[in-house]
């Protein structure tokens, strides 16, 4: 215990220290943080003081890290679904569906273009054409679900048109890449863990869809029309939690992923404006400042920039660098632009697609893990994935695109952390 509340002190003090050096230069605050994980991991703190590293963060401690921040995740992602406007993203269905399949096609057949060139050179022996053509393409068009809710927050979007679209695309990428990634898996064989049955993933998800939508979504509404709208009181505020894990941990059983079943018992929440209000007082402060930053510090601190040591090395991860921003940025900016958005507003879509961070970074680890990356091609896609979201606040900013936009009602400015 002495050892995990050091470790915890010490990466809370890098992180916030990193996070707001990274808002003074005009990043989002979760760059610094993940940038605070890469500085205490092995590319510099293990690399100069190896023992030291080694005494304060052995690999064998990251578990309890990892359990504590992925339960932060899920409940930040069940606050951002529960202030998804549902008007405004009816109102931008056309140009949300149109987006992200685009968003996801384009950077896809990007990967698939580079896929027979990285393969001769960087593929592990015995790894087939198509599932290291799946694996790539998966990792060049998905978009990081919880680091694009982080940055719609920092700069209060999350209840525009903008930032729901954003949500909207962003969540039906990640279900089109985990979906994939399940198809990967099963091609590669991917150990006891994976999946089966492509088939019987698929109908647990429309299953899960089903029941969430169609009987708790109306079930809750009615409950609380019947109860004239209740003070959200300490006991309904552990069944509102309680229903949001046991939601994550429904889609973490299909094999979707937790994050995407937090957001959607945030979706389902009834809106009433000051339960919303007191579930932002109540959570969002030990969400931002506690938990979140184990989450991206642990990510930063499993990179190791040191693998690139060669300059083609750096010249394949600047090629693969502009096919991801090419393809994810390009492919949505043009698809929101023919359904009629401003070039504005349609390259800040594609800038916030093409956000990857974290989600990119899982994905990647799993690939790594099951034998379809080696080290050195993971760490051109870690360096794109770190790329591709340090260019969307800069874009943002130099768009004008800031926030001004009217919340909505109910919700609170956050404690970003």
């Amino acid at each position: 215990m002495t050892l995990l509340l050091t470790q915890m002190a010490i990466i809370l003090l890098i992180t916030v220290s990193c996070g707001w050096l990274a808002l003074k230069v005009g990043q989002a605050r979760v760059i610094g943080e993940i940038i605070g994980g890469i500085l205490i991991g092995p590319s510099v703190f293990g690399r100069f003081a190896p023992h030291l590293s080694a005494t304060l963060f052995p690999i064998s401690s990251f578990a309890p890290f990892e359990t504590l921040s992925t339960v932060g995740l899920v409940l930040f992602l069940f606050l951002i679904g529960m202030e998804l406007d549902y008007e405004q993203l009816y109102r931008q269905r056309a140009t949300a569906l149109l987006a992200s399949g685009m968003s996801i096609l384009l950077p896809f057949a990007m990967g698939a273009l580079l896929a027979h060139s990285l393969r001769i050179r960087f593929a592990p022996q015995g790894i087939g054409s198509i599932p290291f053509v799946l694996f790539l393409g998966i990792a060049m068009s998905i978009t990081a679900f919880p680091v694009l809710a982080r940055i719609l927050e920092e700069r209060n979007l999350q209840g525009t048109a903008l930032g729901t679209t954003a949500i909207l695309c962003a969540a039906v990428d990640d279900v089109v890449a985990w979906t994939l990634l399940a198809f990967a898996l099963a091609l590669i064989g991917g150990g006891q863990d994976a999946p089966s049955s492509l088939l019987l993933r698929l109908t647990g998800l429309v299953i899960y869809l089903f029941v969430m939508l169609g009987v708790i979504r109306p079930l809750a509404a009615y409950l609380v029309r019947r109860h004239n709208k209740p003070e959200l009181s300490l006991e309904l505020l552990g069944v509102v939690v309680a229903g949001a894990l046991l939601s994550a941990a429904a889609t973490d059983k299909i094999g979707v992923h937790p994050l995407f079943g937090a957001f959607l018992a945030g979706v389902c929440f009834p809106r009433v404006p000051r339960w919303q209000l007191a579930l932002r007082e109540r959570l969002d402060m030990l969400v931002s400042v506690l938990l979140l930053p184990l989450f991206f510090a642990l990510t930063g601190m499993r990179t190791r920039l040191d693998l690139l040591d060669d300059a083609s090395m750096w010249l394949w991860a600047g090629v693969v660098l502009c096919a991801a921003v090419f393809g994810k940025m390009g492919g949505a900016a043009l698809a929101a632009r023919w359904t009629g958005q401003s070039w504005r507003d349609a390259v800040a879509l594609g800038a916030l697609l093409n956000t990857r961070g974290l989600v990119e970074l899982i994905v990647l680890n799993i690939a790594y893990t099951v034998g379809a990356f080696t080290p050195t091609l993971f760490t051109m896609l870690v360096v794109m994935a770190l790329v591709t979201t340090m260019l969307t606040t800069p874009i943002l900013s130099l768009l004008g695109i800031h926030g001004t936009a009217k919340k909505q009602p109910g919700s609170v400015p956050v404690s970003v952390s």
